[in-house]
């Protein structure tokens, strides 16, 4: 090993030192993943207090609304590979470029997706959602838009500093945000403090208030860090084409990968709307469980493609061989612990964010179901980080497509429609998705780890 390796963070070390380093980064990410997670959440348990239609209606909403955004959260997900394999080659020159541009892709994304989100209404008529929810939910939708610059702008700034490992900002700034989502809700759903009770409305409202706080906070704490790399010396012009090829190359991709997967779930969820607001709005139940143990293997990827990243910018291509298959141990492991409180305590997680018995009923017979796909999703998640850490992208997102809407879909309708399932139809077909998509990108991990490593040029 090279004194470069030695000394490059990310490099190096034995299985006990890859899962310790593992750990140090993943615990933050979750963390932030979690408290991200933690905003709809509060949204869905406060909504239920109000009415079964408006914790639909919000369910519905927040559906459309982050199938839009995490879509431009893919796009940005490319500063996973780009800075930490910059970080581990110490290419600061390069870091500061990915840096820039990220911030600029921000920026575009929140122009760009927020015209479909202003067509909402639209969407949910042809998809024949029930009218009273339809109604509260373009409301909430369009009350989101004025959040999605801080969205965008935060998730830049997270992937740059998760892949530099300076956490410290990013948690501080989810603090700040889950307790302004949560104040703000409190007054404007309910009309505390004088304030008017604006129901579904308000917890939008919130949400977007929340997202800028987020945002400006992470600017704020990591101002000594973005400065040192915003002042670097600008590339050459003419480099911007480079650049975008690059950003073409690895990053839409991975916006295809994601997009593939959360519009499956959005589908699924404007699919549930004409089997009534109990069904919607038990599957928002269940989803939003499902959404929140996601959010663990979801910060483990994170962390993974940081450290395969690093790795391979290192020039430590067992480095990156051992985070690979550190990570994918974590990501099934923990899974197997939410699998096991969905499959024995449906009822009871489901009372958490509601008292509608109908509701409940709905949320508790889906939950088993979404025990069986917990380590399956683990194992997507972590392993498409892996592969991202790589700047392997384009394989991954045929193989999503391939998994989610060439068998997952037709399948879940099948079983829903044809066979009398129902909603817990559906949700079989998200578990056949997630199945064969895991497995696939396993497949994909092996031959990839067998081959030669290289940073992304």
């Amino acid at each position: 090993m090279s004194s470069r390796q030695k000394d490059t963070p990310g490099a190096g070390g034995g299985w006990k030192a890859e899962l310790r380093a593992l750990g140090g980064l993943a615990g933050p990410v979750v963390f932030v993943q979690l408290g991200l997670m933690l905003t709809s959440v509060v949204d869905t348990a406060m909504l239920g207090r109000v009415s079964e239609t408006a914790q639909a209606a919000g369910a519905l909403g927040h559906v459309y609304s982050m199938a839009m955004l995490w879509m431009g959260s893919g796009l940005l997900m490319a500063l996973d590979p780009l800075v930490a394999q910059a970080y581990g080659a110490r290419d600061e020159r390069a870091l500061a470029r990915h840096l820039r541009e990220g911030l600029a892709v921000a920026l575009l994304l929140t122009v760009v997706l927020s015209l479909p989100l202003l067509g909402a209404r639209w969407a949910f008529e042809v998809t024949k959602q029930p009218p009273e929810v339809a109604e509260a939910a373009t409301a909430y939708v369009l009350r989101l838009v004025p959040g999605n610059g801080g969205f965008f702008l935060f998730l830049a700034l997270r992937q740059t500093l998760t892949a530099l490992g300076a956490m410290r900002p990013i948690v501080l700034a989810m603090l700040a945000g889950n307790l302004v989502n949560l104040v703000a809700n409190w007054v404007l759903i309910f009309g505390a403090l004088g304030a008017p009770a604006l129901g579904v409305e308000g917890a939008a409202w919130a949400t977007s208030f929340s997202r800028w706080v987020m945002a400006g906070m992470t600017w704020w704490a990591a101002q000594p860090l973005l400065r040192r790399y915003l002042a670097a010396p600008r590339a050459p012009r003419g480099a911007w084409r480079g650049s975008l090829r690059l950003w073409i190359r690895v990053g839409v991709p991975i916006m295809a990968h994601v997009s593939a997967e959360v519009w499956i779930f959005s589908v699924v969820g404007m699919l549930m709307g004409p089997l009534g607001s109990a069904a919607l709005a038990g599957h928002s139940i269940a989803l939003n469980l499902a959404s929140l143990s996601f959010m663990v293997p979801l910060g483990i990827a994170a962390a993974a493609a940081v450290r395969v990243g690093r790795a391979i910018g290192a020039e430590d291509p067992e480095g990156a061989r051992r985070a690979a298959a550190v990570s994918l141990c974590c990501g099934m492991g923990v899974m197997c612990l939410s699998a096991a409180s969905f499959a024995f305590l449906p009822e009871l997680l489901a009372r958490c964010y509601t008292e509608a018995p109908s509701t409940i009923a709905v949320a508790a017979s889906l939950l088993p179901v979404a025990a069986a796909f917990q380590i399956f999703d683990g194992l997507q998640v972590v392993g498409s980080g892996v592969l991202r850490g790589t700047g392997d992208t384009k394989i991954p997102a045929l193989l999503a497509l391939i998994g989610y809407w060439g068998l997952g879909l037709p399948a879940g309708y099948a079983l829903a429609f044809s066979c009398g399932l129902g909603p817990a139809g559906l949700w079989w077909g998200l578990s056949i998705g997630l199945g064969s998509v895991g497995l696939l990108l396993l497949a994909r991990i092996v031959r990839r780890m067998r081959g030669e490593l290289r940073r992304v040029a």
